[in-house]
């Protein structure tokens, strides 16, 4: 059976030569075209911790490490606000253990001046100089009061249609422009278009003021716009990044991953590797 096989393809070959086969085994090699250069990019990329609230450290870790993360905003599920420094310290082993280092703390809610206070403690005693935070609107000067003293930033996170404080850009700028220039916010790209702004010109137009970034991308500039993997959906990704080295943003872009929350990693590794693949080539 064997040789039989092997006599079929022999004289199949002998008969493509025969019919002018020759030709295409002899024609020129394909011509690839190289890949542009990566581009420089002064921004670095993270993961929001939110994106694993269904999951433990141990798991949040592991897939960082997979992605090739080395940045995480650490989040009190993770690592509690009233945490021990021995809790503290074995969280960083543990991090550092991945390659991972955790550079902000939040989103924290506060409601009360005794939770603001609280927020800075727990930031300084994690280590880091970055509070992605939600205070009432009233406490914005106690906040204030609290950057001068800490000497940290201060990053408001907008929400969208979703949230009466804070839907989006324009809203986080016109309650801090005349605040310390510590406070700012965390431009949170899918709930600002989803309260109908423009990503990319709420970047340019409120830059001095962005520290942290929340990059996803929605389905619509509404409020039914819901998450989807990035470069699926309606924002400009590719703009974006342009837009973050127009204005040489320094910070992190954090991926904040809302759909299939029990079950994200597929959608966390489709947004990664495009949001990469922009970054470097675009």
């Amino acid at each position: 059976m064997k040789s039989s096989r092997r006599t079929f393809f022999k004289q199949g070959l002998a008969g493509a030569l025969l019919l002018g086969g020759a030709p295409l085994l002899q024609s020129a090699p394909c011509q690839l075209t190289p890949k542009a250069p990566k581009k420089t990019n002064p921004f670095f990329l993270g993961m929001a911790g939110y994106t694993f609230v269904n999951f433990d450290l141990e798991t949040t870790l592991k897939t960082l490490k997979r992605l090739d993360l080395k940045y995480l905003c650490i989040k009190d599920f993770h690592l509690p606000l009233n945490a021990t420094e021995e809790q503290i310290k074995a969280f960083h082993e543990k991090c550092a253990s991945y390659g991972v280092t955790g550079y902000a703390v939040g989103p924290i809610y506060m409601r009360s001046e005794a939770e603001v206070d609280q927020a800075f403690i727990y930031a300084q005693k994690v280590g880091v100089k970055l509070i992605v935070g939600v205070p009432n609107y009233e406490l914005l000067n106690y906040v204030d009061k609290k950057v001068k003293a800490y000497d940290f930033r201060y990053a408001i996170h907008l929400h969208g249609p979703d949230i009466a404080t804070y839907p989006d850009a324009t809203d986080v700028w016109e309650h801090t422009k005349d605040l310390d220039p510590r406070i700012g916010m965390c431009l949170d790209i899918g709930h600002d278009l989803r309260n109908g702004c423009d990503p990319v010109a709420d970047l340019k137009k409120y830059h001095t003021r962005v520290f942290d970034v929340h990059i996803k991308d929605v389905t619509d500039s509404s409020k039914a716009g819901v998450s989807i993997e990035m470069g699926r959906g309606k924002i400009d990704i590719p703009a974006f990044v342009k837009a973050l080295r127009e204005v040489n943003y320094t910070g992190s872009c954090s991926l904040e991953y809302e759909k299939d929350m029990k079950d994200p990693f597929l959608g966390i590794a489709e947004s990664i590797g495009y949001f990469k693949a922009v970054c470097d080539y675009i």
